[in-house]
């Protein structure tokens, strides 16, 4: 993961090299590219082979938030600005290492995961937003719902107090903080949940179906491919817990990128910006259109359409990838809240711009 892409051609290659030990680098390199191998015959601005499009790695996740980078790369945004993407599969702990080192390029980040990085005084700069809000869906067994009488239109109020006496899973220091503040704004004790420390989303929901754990929170669509499912319900979402809603929680999703990447490499960044805002746009326009729902389906590994209908709604895709102070503001009270970070983060004009934000995007 520490190693770079760089431009087209075979570094320090010369003229008396033969045909064949060309033709046999370049098809080792073609296997360990197949492998999800990088290797560090690439340079850090992306390569770009004979005058064809810039190669460049991008890091993402399979969260809701994930789609924005799908939809540009599977509706030809990103070709149509001379750009050929490869995704590398992060989550909210690889991501930053892998950007820092190089390993990718550009990142699609949680305000948590880019905090985290700026507390730890990571050079990282945030130059696009491209989703609003937070996604989170708490989903109960079915045993549990049965037992408490909880249904996807309970109050909000009566699903906290239920859970307060309950065995909750947690995958995260972030999803239990998460949790815990959804507990606590409706008057009760996290402390009175018992809390089981899991792997991963997948992990809680074999435990929920499996009887270990009575509930959990994640992101969608997880959430309500359990209810789809018939393995659950969902019991709190965006729209019925305000404090997850974009006019509360600011951002929920930012494209993230190395400083001295950018400073190299302002015309690739821009192109990448470009298409992401494309695809956001276009996604904002067209949330219940079956050809925005089938291919986002397929490039979420199957989910049901239905599924990913209803989780396009929980969350906010924005017309411009600009951002602006007063939704920072929000962002930042809603991440600090949560008592995850190492210490309660602010942000400069160093740390985010709209400078590659195409159509006047802002400073």
């Amino acid at each position: 993961m520490g190693h770079h892409i760089t431009d087209g051609g075979v570094v320090g290659s010369r003229a008396s090299v033969t045909r064949r030990r060309l033709r046999a680098l370049a098809l080792a390199t073609a296997l360990a590219l197949g492998g999800g191998t990088l290797t560090a015959a690439c340079g850090d601005s992306g390569s770009a082979q004979g005058g064809g499009p810039t190669a460049i790695m991008v890091g993402s996740g399979e969260s809701i938030f994930d789609l924005p980078m799908r939809v540009a790369q599977a509706k030809g945004y990103f070709q149509k600005q001379g750009l050929k993407v490869t995704f590398v599969s992060t989550n909210a702990s690889t991501g930053p290492a892998a950007l820092e080192s190089g390993s990718v390029h550009f990142l699609n980040s949680s305000p948590t995961g880019f905090l985290s990085a700026l507390a730890k005084g990571i050079p990282q700069v945030a130059i696009a937003a491209d989703g609003l809000g937070n996604p989170l869906g708490i989903v109960v067994s079915k045993k549990f719902a049965d037992a408490n009488k909880l249904s996807g239109s309970t109050p909000v109020e009566q699903v906290a107090k239920a859970l307060g006496n309950s065995i909750g899973g947690a995958s995260s220091a972030n999803t239990k903080a998460q949790a815990s503040m959804f507990l606590k704004a409706r008057g009760v004790d996290p402390a009175k949940v018992k809390w089981v420390s899991l792997p991963s989303p997948a992990a809680n929901k074999a435990a929920l179906t499996s009887g270990q754990i009575d509930w959990f929170i994640t992101s969608e669509p997880t959430p309500l491919s359990i209810e789809h499912a018939g393995e659950g319900v969902v019991v709190a979402d965006p729209l019925r817990a305000p404090e997850w809603s974009p006019e509360q929680s600011g951002y929920g999703e930012f494209v993230v990128v190395r400083k001295d990447y950018l400073e190299k490499n302002p015309e690739i960044a821009k192109k990448f910006v470009a298409a992401v805002q494309e695809a956001t746009a276009y996604m904002n326009g067209h949330l219940h259109d079956a050809d925005l729902l089938n291919l986002t389906s397929k490039e979420m590994s199957g989910i049901p359409v239905p599924v990913l209908e209803a989780s396009l709604q929980h969350a906010g895709w924005p017309t411009s990838a600009a951002m602006d102070d007063a939704t920072w503001k929000k962002t930042l009270d809603f991440v600090n809240g949560l008592g995850v970070l190492p210490k309660v983060m602010t942000v400069t004009s160093n740390d985010w711009t709209n400078k590659y934000v195409p159509s006047g995007g802002g400073a």
